[in-house]
């Protein structure tokens, strides 16, 4: 059964769908680990998507072929005056990316701008994406989403599909600003939810830049809230780079981004083994 992870932070800006899409890569690309992935997009922003696939990746295996997506999946059960209900069959929703020498693949459930419909009539949709998930569990070992940052069906449907969660944060001004809320939502939907248990796998310092005393002073702020939680945070920070902009317009992870720093690389494939440790991967 594969083991699924959401990445998410009720603030916005923090790094999450970059981050998302090169540990898919890390995780079926490198051989340590050579892993069968599913990237999941679940943020109506789609970058994770456009990311993963490149601009004409998407617009061609999307948009032309008029692939379902995840908001298909959420609206798979909505009548129509035209008949029963569509069922969106893995096979037809989930696209290649990568597929390696080993024959290990990365894969992806791309998103749209159109998700944001569904959070119109969220009614009887949390659960939708658990069960579409849970058709293709045995064909992955790792299943990673990216969530939205905001309060939403999404966010307990990210829940109700997970084992675990992780939250990047940011280092600066008001870097704690989501932590409160996204524990709040956690307790509420454990609350909710007896039968489903979400374990945080750890919070990340994403696109740290070293401006000293500022990031220092949010670190601090964000270890003392973590604290508070009973939360772990990785000893590993992922600085900033210039690298990862360019891999997206690339659509390549950085590790295949042309001239990226070797440190850089290092950081991503460092935290990649912290986390893998975590999960159990």
């Amino acid at each position: 059964m594969a083991k699924v992870l959401a990445l998410i932070n009720m603030k916005g800006g923090v790094g999450k769908s970059t981050l998302a899409v090169n540990l898919a890569y890390k995780f079926s690309a490198n051989t340590k680990w050579s892993k069968n992935v599913l990237l999941v997009d679940l943020d109506p922003q789609f970058n994770a998507s456009q990311y993963a696939l490149g601009l004409e990746g998407y617009a061609g295996k999307i948009v032309d072929n008029d692939t379902p997506t995840v908001w298909d999946v959420f609206e798979q059960r909505t009548r129509t005056p035209q008949g029963k209900p569509r069922e969106v069959a893995p096979a037809d929703a989930i696209v290649n990316v990568e597929t390696y020498k080993g024959g290990n693949r990365l894969d992806l459930l791309a998103s749209r701008l159109e998700l944001s419909w569904a959070l119109k009539q969220p009614a009887q949709k949390e659960r939708l994406l658990a069960k579409f998930l849970a058709k293709v569990a045995d064909s992955y070992d790792l299943v990673i989403i990216d969530c939205a940052p905001t309060e939403s069906v999404l966010t307990t449907a990210a829940y109700l599909a997970s084992n675990y969660i992780l939250i990047p944060v940011k280092p600066e001004f008001l870097s704690t600003i989501g932590l409160p809320l996204l524990a709040r939502s956690l307790e509420e939907f454990h609350g909710d939810n007896e039968d489903h248990r979400v374990d945080v796998a750890g919070v990340v310092f994403n696109h740290a830049t070293q401006y000293v005393p500022e990031e220092a002073r949010s670190k601090k702020e964000v270890r003392a809230e973590a604290s508070a939680r009973g939360w772990h945070v990785f000893d590993t920070e992922i600085s900033y780079s210039r690298s990862y902009p360019k891999g997206a317009r690339e659509g390549r992870p950085l590790f295949w981004t042309s001239k990226a720093h070797s440190s850089q690389k290092h950081k991503l494939h460092s935290f990649a083994v912290e986390l893998a440790d975590r999960i159990g991967l």
